[in-house]
């Protein structure tokens, strides 16, 4: 009776350590998955600040050249000053949709001005800021999926018991509105 006692006391003790241990892997995955958007989300921040340092430097190299294309530098430059004042991933998502369609209009005003597309400096710009756009979008995919991740997870039985009592919420996608992925008109 006694062994009985004891082999039920042990079994209790690892039923007991296996409910910890999973306690806490639910814990240290859901907080995991919390880092990691923060992560990708850091670098998104990154990559966009970038894109923005690089805006004043295009616009002093393109100036000389498009003297009647005055519209379309202040609209970069207010579109820059939109991008950095932004806070959160919406509002970053939609300055940022902003700023890539104003650099656009850059670019393809840039085609009536030989000259221009000709500079040096231009065109090493041009390079980078296609790169970083580049960069950004893979960024944002990685950022998305993550958030996919976390979303699912804290919404899913019974991680979402631990999730509400550690005060998680759903995290915003970094995502283009409707009127955001319409092509980019430009008049000449």
């Amino acid at each position: 009776m006694l062994e009985l006692v004891a082999c039920l006391g042990f079994l209790g003790l690892i039923v007991v350590a296996l409910i910890i241990f999973y306690i806490f892997s639910v814990y240290n995955g859901l907080i995991s998955l919390k880092n990691n958007i923060e992560r990708a989300w850091a670098n998104i921040d990154v990559l966009l600040k970038q894109r923005s340092d690089l805006i004043p430097n295009l616009v002093e190299t393109v100036k000389g050249y498009m003297k009647h294309e005055r519209g379309v530098l202040e609209d970069l430059t207010r579109m820059r000053a939109q991008m950095l004042s932004a806070q959160g991933p919406a509002a970053k998502a939609k300055a940022s949709e902003a700023l890539t369609s104003a650099l656009k209009s850059i670019f393809a005003v840039a085609e009536n001005y030989p000259q221009l597309r000709a500079s040096e400096n231009f065109l090493q710009l041009q390079q980078q800021i296609s790169a970083i756009e580049n960069q950004i979008a893979d960024r944002r995919e990685f950022y998305n999926e993550s958030v996919v991740l976390f979303n699912t997870r804290i919404h899913s039985v019974p991680d979402m018991i631990f999730a509400g009592m550690m005060g998680l919420k759903d995290k915003e996608y970094f995502k283009a509105s409707e009127g955001e992925k319409e092509n980019v008109k430009v008049e000449l």
